[in-house]
C-alpha cells in the first residue's frame, strides 16, 4: 500500500526538523506548554530569526507562566519592544494571569480559545504540539503547502475554508504536533513563496500544482490595496541629560508602550502638527514606519532645556534611552536625534 502523505512528511521531518529553541526534537518528550504558547504568539507576523533572541530573553527573565503572570505589564511591554503587534504582549499578560488562576494549562482547543488572544490557529498549535491532541494547524506556510499540494486556485482569503478542509484530510491522529511542525518546516525551507525547491520536496510526486508545471503561482492572492500614508510629528523634549517619555493609552496603536510625545496621528488620519508647548523647536529629521494597514511619516522636532511638560510622563536618562523599551517607530526617532 502506498505511504500516506503524513507518513512521508513525518519521515522527512524526523531527518530534517529545524533546531529551534522552543521545539522538542522528533521522538523527544513534548515541550512545556508555556514555551510552545509563547513561541507561537511571538511568531505571529514575525520571522523565526527575529523571534529567537526575544524568546531566549523572555524565557530567561520569565521562565514560567506564573512568573509572567506576576510581571508588571509595563516590563513585559518594554521587553516586547521591537517585535511589533503589541496587542500580543498585552494579551500574553492577561492570558498568563488566567492560566495561573486556573492552576493548570488548558489542554484542548476549546479551552485554549477561551484565553485572551488565542484564536483558532494558536489554540490548535498549542493543543497539538504541547499536548499531542489531534488538531488541524494552518498558518501561512501550511496554506502555501496545501494550496499547491491540492492545486487550490481560489484566491486567499476566500480559499481558507477549502485549505482547512484539505489539511484536515491529511492530518494524522498520531503525532499531529510533529505533523504540524513538519508542514511549517516544509513551507519555510522547501515549499517557499518564490522559487520552491521541488527537487528536494518529499511530497513532490503528490503535488498537483507541480504536475501542472508552476507551483509558485499558488496560493493565489487578491491584489493588494495601496496603504495610506499618514503624516505626524514626534517631540524630543530634553532637559538636564534626560528626555521626556509618555506612556501611550492602554488600548489602540502601540497601547501601553513608553513613547515620545506626538501630535495625535493615527491609522485614520494625520496629526495636528501642534507641539505640546511653545518654544524653539528644531527639526531633527524624519522617520518612516510601515504598520499593517498604513505607513506613517513622522517629523521629529527637538527642544532642549525644556520647561516641565504638562501631563503625565517621566524623565528618562539619555544614556539609558535604549532601555526604555520604545517601540520601533519611536526608537528610530530617538536614534535620529541622539546620532
Amino acid at each position: 500500500m502506498a505511504a500516506s502523505i503524513s507518513d512521508i512528511l513525518l519521515d522527512w521531518y524526523d531527518r530534517h526538523a529545524r533546531d529551534l529553541p522552543w521545539r522538542a526534537r522528533p521522538g523527544s518528550p513534548a515541550t512545556e506548554p508555556y514555551r510552545v504558547w509563547l513561541s507561537e504568539v511571538m511568531l505571529q507576523q514575525t520571522t523565526v530569526a527575529a523571534v529567537k533572541p526575544y524568546f531566549e530573553k523572555f524565557t530567561a527573565r520569565w521562565p514560567t507562566v506564573e512568573a509572567l503572570a506576576a510581571a508588571p505589564e509595563e516590563d513585559v511591554m518594554a521587553a516586547w519592544a521591537g517585535l511589533g503587534y503589541y496587542s500580543r504582549a498585552r494579551n500574553l499578560v492577561k492570558a498568563s494571569v488566567a492560566i495561573s488562576e486556573l492552576g493548570t494549562f488548558p489542554d484542548t482547543e476549546d479551552a485554549l480559545k477561551k484565553l485572551p488572544g488565542l484564536g483558532d490557529y494558536t489554540a490548535a498549535a498549542v493543543a497539538a504540539i504541547a499536548f499531542g491532541r489531534r488538531a488541524v494547524v494552518v498558518d501561512a506556510n501550511v496554506e502555501r503547502v496545501v494550496s499547491r499540494l491540492f492545486e487550490i486556485t481560489t484566491p486567499l482569503p476566500a480559499s481558507r475554508k477549502e485549505i482547512r478542509t484539505r489539511a484536515d484530510t491529511i492530518t494524522p491522529s498520531d503525532r499531529s504536533g510533529d505533523f504540524a511542525q513538519a508542514m511549517m518546516d516544509l513551507g519555510a525551507t522547501i515549499c517557499t513563496n518564490r522559487n520552491p525547491r521541488c527537487l528536494l520536496c518529499p511530497l513532490s510526486d503528490r503535488c498537483q500544482a507541480r504536475a501542472s508545471g508552476d507551483p509558485a503561482r499558488l496560493p493565489a492572492k487578491q491584489p493588494k490595496k495601496a496603504k495610506p500614508v499618514r503624516q505626524g510629528q514626534a517631540y524630543w523634549i530634553e532637559r538636564e541629560d534626560a528626555v521626556w517619555l509618555v506612556t501611550r493609552q492602554g488600548t489602540g496603536m502601540l497601547g501601553g508602550m513608553r513613547a515620545l510625545p506626538d501630535d495625535g496621528w493615527s491609522a485614520r488620519g494625520d496629526g495636528s502638527g501642534d507641539p505640546p508647548h511653545e518654544g524653539d523647536w528644531k527639526p531633527a529629521g524624519m522617520v518612516t514606519h510601515t504598520f499593517t494597514h498604513f505607513t506613517v511619516e513622522l517629523s521629529v522636532l527637538a527642544h532642549t532645556n525644556s520647561p516641565q511638560p504638562v501631563g503625565e510622563g517621566e524623565w528618562w536618562p539619555l544614556e539609558k534611552v535604549e532601555d526604555a523599551g520604545l517601540p520601533t517607530l519611536f526608537a528610530k526617532a530617538a536614534r535620529l536625534v541622539t546620532a
